[in-house]
């Protein structure tokens, strides 16, 4: 037991830096080219971690078991403790302990930890399109946002306030409009920057005719003109596993996604960390079925790694097929019961071929 957690422990602190250098090149690059701070980078790294940190323990689970279990059959430790009368279930029971411990912190991770890294992920990506907007309007130049859009603000006073706006639309085809206002502000709306004119006039030039509208207050849209400020709704990994089990159709209708993908999400959610369970289990299994061998055990080995990808297999269309139907919502345990159901039949079959009686010789 003592040695599955230490080495658990390695090789989840590997496998995590390795994930994250992989997907923090990309946040690095995205972050600093917009002009943020290291200190955001490093916000938003940590707010990725418990999602990346869900991914790698059932593979740190499976490797930890499988390195214990080779180095004790190795030196001979697991032959001495059979010789003594020790059954495979006896010796798997410090498995399952180390299994339902990992299933127990995966637990934690999709229930709480999960879906409030990337509630905070979404909000502080939605402040930081915000900031990008306010960058693009600077005092004193001609500005263009977008394609076919010219902006220019005389003057950006210490509160904000923009004096003598001129903003030029000229994106549709056939028509160009041109809004002028003496005073703006830039405002953050429910779906991103909105630019709101005071005392101004909106010319709309189409098929040759001026359309002349004067305004005592308008409000412009500049998630249209600006790329990144618009704010989604909340995805399905946001929710909380109650709102997930409620699925009401506001929420199913927020998220694009169906209510059999809400229900099965909310029980992947506590069949998921079983698949740690699982893996150690059909690591574990795979070894002691070899026995001793003075030339190692990879071809135990080899066959555990083929049976945990056959588990993920299954794992992989379970999941396709109970995102499609309501009624396939418990398919979602499927893995996790097929992975503990092979790896005790591996120790069932292990166990009775050392207790049958071999033949004698005539």
């Amino acid at each position: 037991m003592s040695q599955l957690l230490a080495l658990f422990g390695f090789f989840s602190l590997v496998l995590v830096a390795i994930y994250w250098v992989n997907r923090a090149v990309g946040l690095f690059d995205k972050l600093i080219g917009d002009g943020q701070s290291a200190l955001v980078f490093l916000e938003f790294s940590a707010l990725t971690l418990p999602n990346v940190i869900r991914l790698v323990l059932p593979i740190s689970a499976f490797i930890a078991t499988v390195y214990a279990t080779n180095r004790l059959a190795s030196e001979s430790e697991l032959v001495v403790m059979q010789a003594t009368g020790f059954s495979a279930f006896r010796l798997a029971r410090p498995v399952v302990y180390f299994g339902l411990i990992v299933a127990l912190m995966m637990l934690i991770l999709m229930h709480v930890l999960v879906p409030a890294s990337r509630t905070m992920l979404a909000l502080r990506t939605a402040e930081i399109s915000q900031n990008v907007t306010a960058r693009f309007l600077n005092d004193g130049q001609f500005m263009h946002p977008s394609d076919g859009v010219t902006l220019y603000i005389r003057e950006i006073t210490p509160t904000g306030e923009l004096l003598d706006l001129y903003l030029n639309d000229n994106r549709s085809s056939g028509q160009q409009v041109t809004y002028t206002a003496t005073r703006a502000l830039l405002v953050r709306g429910e779906t991103g920057a909105k630019l709101v004119m005071v005392d101004g006039m909106i010319q709309a030039l189409r098929d040759s005719r001026l359309a002349v509208t004067r305004f005592a207050d308008f409000t412009y849209d500049l998630g249209d003109v600006i790329g990144g400020s618009e704010t989604a709704g909340r995805t399905i990994d946001e929710l909380s596993t109650a709102e997930l089990f409620r699925a009401d159709p506001a929420v199913v209708e927020e998220t694009g996604e169906t209510r059999a993908a809400f229900l099965f999400e909310a029980h992947s959610r506590f069949a998921q960390p079983f698949l740690a369970l699982a893996a150690a289990l059909i690591g574990f299994a795979a070894l002691v079925s070899g026995g001793f061998s003075r030339f190692g055990l990879w071809p135990q080995v080899g066959l555990a790694v083929l049976l945990l990808i056959f588990v993920q297999m299954i794992n992989t269309g379970a999941t396709s097929a109970g995102l499609k139907r309501e009624s396939a919502v418990l398919l979602a345990y499927l893995a996790p019961i097929i992975g503990v159901g092979i790896a005790t039949f591996i120790l069932w079959q292990s166990q009775w071929s050392r207790r049958r009686p071999k033949a004698v010789a005539a």
